[in-house]
C-alpha cells in the first residue's frame, strides 16, 4: 500500500475580531477545516494510515465523536474496514456520520471508558489495530505537523493556545514545536470546569483521574490525560487555564458572528482565552489560537446547551 494524503494543509489567518478583543495580534490555525472538521485527522489518519502500511487489515476505534470519525474516514480512503465502539451517549447523527464512512458501529457502555476496553479485546479477536483517540505516539507525530505548517508560514508566535482533552493534541504540539526550535515559546491550555484533567494534574503535580466529566464540551471528556502531557510540562512552558461552560459557550456563538464558522465547545473554551483577554496571554505578539474545530456541533445543539446552562 502507497502512503496517501488523508489530511489536507490548513490555512492561518489573522483575525480582526479576536484582535481587537485581546489587544494583540491574534492568528488562527484553521484545524476545524480537516476533511472530518477537526484536528483529528492528523494524527488518527497518521496513526491509521501505518498501522495499514504495516499489514493492519482492519482497525478498530473507540470513540463517539471526532476521533472516530476520523479513524472511519481513513479507513475507508484506506480501503479497510473499521470498526468504532461508541458509548451509549453518542448521539444517533454522529453514528450516522460514522456509518456514512462505511464503518461498523457498536454500542457499548456508559462512557468512553467501557467502550476502550470493549474495543481493545475487540481488535485482539479481530487481529486488528487498535486506534486510540489520543494516546500514541504516531498520533502525536501526526499532530506536530501543524506546527511544522505554521514554522514554514510564520511568523514565530509569542504564544499558542491549545484545548486540551485526553491531551493528545498538545503532545503533538510540544513535538512539533521541538522539530521547529520553538522551545521558548509559551504554550497555554484551556479546559472547561468539570472536564479538567490536565490542569487538576498540573496543580497536584501528579496524574489525576476526574470522578466524571461535567461539562457540556463532551470531547474535552477524558477523565485521564496521557502521561506524556506530564512530561511534556516538564520540558515546556505550559500555563494552564479553565474557563466555564458558559465563555466557550459563548466563544462559539460569538466566533460564528465574526467568522461564520460553527465549532464545538470544546474549540470555543480555546477562543474564550483570547476573547476574554486571559492574563497569560497579555503582551504576546502574535497569539496563535489552534481552532481545532469538531464535528459534535449544530445549530440545534448550541441551542439544547444555552438551555441546559
Amino acid at each position: 500500500m502507497k502512503p496517501i494524503p488523508l489530511h489536507i494543509e490548513t490555512p492561518i489567518w489573522p483575525s480582526q475580531p479576536l484582535s481587537e478583543a485581546l489587544g494583540a495580534p491574534v492568528l488562527m490555525k484553521m484545524d476545524a477545516f480537516q476533511p472530518v472538521g477537526s484536528f483529528k485527522m492528523r494524527g488518527v489518519g497518521h496513526l491509521c494510515q501505518t498501522k495499514c502500511l504495516e499489514g493492519a487489515a482492519c482497525l478498530v476505534s473507540s470513540s463517539g465523536g471526532n476521533a472516530g470519525y476520523a479513524a472511519a474516514y481513513s479507513g475507508r480512503k484506506l480501503g479497510v474496514p473499521v470498526t468504532v465502539v461508541v458509548p451509549e451517549s453518542t448521539p444517533e447523527w454522529m453514528r450516522g456520520l460514522l456509518r456514512r464512512e462505511e464503518a461498523t458501529v457498536i454500542e457499548h457502555g456508559a462512557s468512553w471508558a467501557y467502550a476502550h476496553k470493549h474495543a481493545l479485546e475487540l481488535a485482539a479477536e479481530q487481529d486488528a489495530a487498535y486506534i486510540h483517540p489520543f494516546d500514541d505516539p504516531l498520533i502525536w507525530q501526526g499532530h506536530a505537523s501543524m506546527i511544522e505548517e505554521m514554522y514554514v508560514v510564520g511568523p514565530k508566535p509569542g504564544a499558542i493556545v491549545v484545548a486540551v482533552g485526553g491531551a493528545g493534541l498538545l503532545c503533538g504540539v510540544i513535538e512539533g514545536m521541538e522539530r521547529v526550535g520553538w522551545t521558548d515559546v509559551p504554550v497555554v491550555t484551556v479546559e472547561t470546569e468539570g472536564a479538567a484533567s490536565f490542569a487538576g494534574s498540573i496543580k497536584a503535580g501528579e496524574l489525576i483521574t476526574l470522578d466524571r466529566i461535567d461539562s457540556i464540551a463532551t470531547t474535552l471528556g477524558a477523565l485521564q490525560v496521557t502521561p506524556q502531557a506530564m512530561v511534556c510540562a516538564e520540558k515546556h512552558p505550559i500555563t494552564p487555564l479553565v474557563v466555564s461552560d458558559r465563555e466557550a459557550l459563548d466563544a462559539c456563538k460569538r466566533f460564528i458572528d465574526d467568522h461564520r464558522i460553527l465549532v464545538e465547545p470544546a474549540c470555543g473554551a480555546a477562543l474564550a482565552a483570547v476573547y476574554n483577554r486571559a492574563d497569560p496571554l497579555i503582551g504576546r505578539d502574535p497569539v496563535m489560537v489552534i481552532v481545532c474545530g469538531g464535528a459534535g456541533v449544530s445549530l440545534a445543539l448550541l441551542d439544547e446547551w444555552e438551555q441546559r446552562i
